[in-house]
């Protein structure tokens, strides 16, 4: 098994397994195991849920990190959230890129299935003329 060295400054955040940790001190860490993680930027708070694009990101982010519980919620908000951003968006990159996620999450590679959705929330800003928060 290899391990993974992650340096996080002083009051950033990372969810392991769903358990929100903060780093009081800056920190270097090493996952020497199979676990859920994100950090930094790739965590997002509920009240930043606050678009179509974003509520798949968050829906995604529960199903990665979260509960079993948690998890299968996730997956069932994260395929209702696509299929209304599929029937109400005009860009045929938008649907193949949700139906892409939509698959990676099917199995099991929700991680992957976040950085689709990324791409979907830079697109969604584009779209409404937002500036990128990325």
């Amino acid at each position: 098994m290899s391990t993974l060295v992650l340096e996080l400054r002083q009051g950033e955040m990372m969810l392991v397994n769903g358990a929100p940790i903060r780093f009081r001190t800056k920190s270097r860490i090493e996952l020497t195991a199979h676990v859920r993680f994100l950090f930094g930027k790739q965590i997002m708070a509920p009240e930043e849920a606050n678009t179509p694009a974003r509520r798949i990101y968050y829906a995604l982010q529960t199903a990665y990190v979260g509960s079993d519980q948690e998890r299968t919620r996730g997956i069932n908000a994260a395929r209702a959230l696509i299929g209304d951003f599929k029937t109400a968006t005009t860009s045929s990159l938008a649907v193949e890129i949700l139906d892409r996620a939509l698959s990676l999450v099917e199995s099991d590679d929700c991680y992957q299935a976040l950085k689709l959705a990324r791409r979907i929330i830079r697109h969604e800003d584009a779209v409404l003329c937002r500036a990128e928060v990325d």
